[in-house]
């Protein structure tokens, strides 16, 4: 098996590619910023000339809230958030759909949140890029169904890693990375079109979303903040 994983950070990359290797495959690393339109485009494309890509999987994502933090900060970390969260989604799965759509073949998997539910106060750009996200990924499910590509959706509650650990707040049903690891990789798998986990907190996450703006805002202002 092919992996080519890219991010931007090099040792994690490196360690990374040493637990995959350890499962049997040939992965090949790449250093990059995935907001960089034109060096993920090359890059994209240049593994799918190397060896034809059969999954795409946009990962990348960053958080940031209000908690503790003046207005101007929050507001430029709100534009990291977009540019990274939804555009960084494009960047990396716009350059392979007209590949997939010519061969009639091929998967790809975007990683959304259960915070993409609701309109949370404490981290609104965190939870409206989920959603964009959310609903981008059901909507070109449909559209790329004719061609045979199918398109996967992801909303994990809170896992286990460096982006959760700043929470100052109960994390209710928190899972570590590999048991989300081994949700996410049956869901491929059965190429749900979303799947959404722990079941209990995304009935939950819907239930919020169903509520009318005005009280969503008074419920969900008393939630904590996110840091």
């Amino acid at each position: 098996m092919q992996l080519f994983l890219g991010g931007r950070n090099k040792d994690a990359l490196n360690e990374t590619a040493k637990q995959c290797q350890n499962f049997g495959c040939d992965v090949h690393i790449f250093v990059s910023d995935v907001t960089d339109r034109d060096v993920m485009h090359h890059w994209v494309l240049d593994c799918d000339r190397r060896f034809t890509l059969d999954i795409v999987i946009a990962n990348a994502g960053i958080s940031g809230g209000t908690s503790g933090r003046n207005i101007d900060e929050w507001v430029l970390s709100d534009r990291s958030i977009f540019d990274v969260n939804m555009n960084g989604v494009f960047n990396t799965i716009l350059p392979i759909i007209p590949c997939f759509c010519d061969r009639r073949a091929g998967h790809i998997v975007m990683i959304s949140s259960l915070a993409g539910f609701a309109p949370w106060p404490g981290a609104p750009a965190y939870a409206a890029t989920k959603a964009a996200v959310r609903i981008y990924g059901n909507a070109l499910a449909g559209r790329l169904s004719d061609y045979n590509v199918f398109v996967t959706t992801i909303c994990p509650g809170f896992i286990e890693t460096p982006m959760t650990k700043v929470n100052q707040f109960a994390m209710p049903m928190k899972m570590s990375a590999q048991k989300a690891a081994q949700k996410i990789a049956k869901a491929i798998a059965k190429k749900h079109i979303q799947y959404s986990f722990p079941w209990p907190m995304a009935f939950v996450a819907q239930l919020l979303g169903l509520i009318p703006p005005p009280l969503a805002q008074i419920l969900l202002k008393k939630a904590p903040e996110k840091q």
